[in-house]
């Protein structure tokens, strides 16, 4: 009832919040964990400032020697309006394990270079936080332990973000999500995080493809943007070195709404990820890859604004595992689409939407014997549904 009583208690190793008080209020410098469940403004502060609050803590972690309820804080952040509180929190809670601004807001302000103090952080994430400046400060170098990093922070004057080129210092990385667009400055050498399983948002204007070699851990890989490869041979495709040399792989996704993707290099990059089971591509290609470039791991496919010339099917039939296929907003800009013989073999979920210049779909006796699930929105030139479909008895 008194946050006051606070100050006198200089060893306090956790607190947790259900009312209202000020975030200054606590003294102690050994704060472990941070749960605020409530805001913690005063209430005549409330019309003027945005509120913290806390929907949810870390209650369990893979690693046993942590205990969450001494190691960790997760803060959601509603917005921060004072550059004093995020400066006091950086300045004051230096053993913090954990810091997350989970739900977003306006931040108020640029991100102070105080951060750079909290050394032993093994997780940050700025997601959704608005910045007046896009800019974030060098001292994030100084966070060596980092493990987990999240920084797709929004921003309403800039479009793009400035990331300071000191990620490679973070060599514990395991989950980096880069901004949604990094500006012109910004050029990120990624070289050093061997541990790096999870990569988000890369892209070849702001990062370097030969950094992805060193990677050996990767698991989860997503392209934003342009992906174009430097100094590529397009005589002898075969004498390009690999792009990804990580046996983990499982997940592949390419976002490019900068205009076409060159099919060269999309197919010497689908050529070094035999492993993937799982592949998004929302991005102007025309024709699909050939069919050996393709893994044969592939259990889900994602195709979005493609503008395929082809029908794909006879291409993506030939795929022993595949069980998902989406086909969506104009990924398909031909007339026919077929499915013969034996084709889709595993496929149990078929998704069709916005296929606009689609008029006939065929299904021929034998075809997607295993199909449960179909959904077609919006393809409004289609005449009907294929008679094959009722030869489906698990639909």
């Amino acid at each position: 009832s008194n946050a006051c009583q606070l100050s006198t208690i200089g060893r306090v190793r956790r607190v947790s919040a259900h009312k209202l008080f000020w975030i200054q209020s606590i003294k102690s410098p050994h704060l472990r964990s941070l749960l605020l469940f409530d805001t913690f403004l005063p209430g005549e502060e409330m019309e003027k400032k945005k509120v913290l609050t806390m929907p949810r803590h870390f209650n369990n972690h893979d690693d046993e020697s942590f205990n969450p309820l001494v190691w960790f804080v997760s803060i959601g952040v509603l917005g921060i309006k004072l550059r004093g509180i995020w400066k006091y929190m950086f300045n004051n809670f230096n053993f913090l394990r954990v810091l997350d601004y989970e739900r977003g807001g306006a931040a108020g302000c640029k991100l102070p270079n105080d951060i750079g103090k909290l050394i032993h952080l093994r997780f940050l994430s700025l997601r959704y936080l608005t910045f007046r400046s896009s800019k974030l400060p060098s001292s994030l170098g100084n966070l060596r332990c980092l493990q987990s990093l999240d920084l797709r922070i929004e921003n309403t004057r800039f479009k793009s973000a400035h990331v300071p080129n000191v990620l490679w210092r973070m060599q514990q990385l395991r989950h980096l999500y880069l901004p949604v667009e990094c500006n012109r400055k910004t050029k990120l050498k990624l070289g050093t995080l061997r541990n790096l399983q999870t990569l988000v948002n890369f892209n070849t204007k702001s990062c370097y493809i030969k950094d992805l070699i060193n990677m050996k851990n990767i698991r989860e890989f997503e392209i934003r943007g342009p992906f174009n490869i430097e100094d590529f041979n397009t005589e002898e495709l075969g004498k390009n070195p690999t792009i990804v040399q990580s046996k983990y792989l499982h997940s592949l996704s390419i976002i490019n709404y900068e205009g076409r993707l060159d099919p060269r290099h999309l197919a010497h990059l689908l050529s070094s990820c035999d492993s993937i089971s799982k592949s998004s591509l929302d991005a102007e290609i025309r024709r699909l890859p050939e069919y050996h470039y393709l893994s044969l791991n592939l259990a889900y496919i994602n195709l979005r604004r493609c503008m395929l010339e082809e029908d794909p099917m006879p291409t993506l039939a030939k795929l022993p595992y595949l069980s998902m296929l989406e086909l969506h907003e104009e990924d398909f800009i031909g007339k026919e689409m077929f499915c013969y013989g034996q084709a889709f073999a595993k496929l149990e979920s078929l998704s069709l939407k916005d296929l606009k210049f689609l008029e006939e779909w065929k299904v021929s006796e034998g075809a997607m014997p295993c199909l449960r699930r179909l959904e077609r929105q919006r393809c409004r030139q289609l005449k009907k549904l294929p008679d094959g479909l009722r030869l489906i008895a698990t639909l």
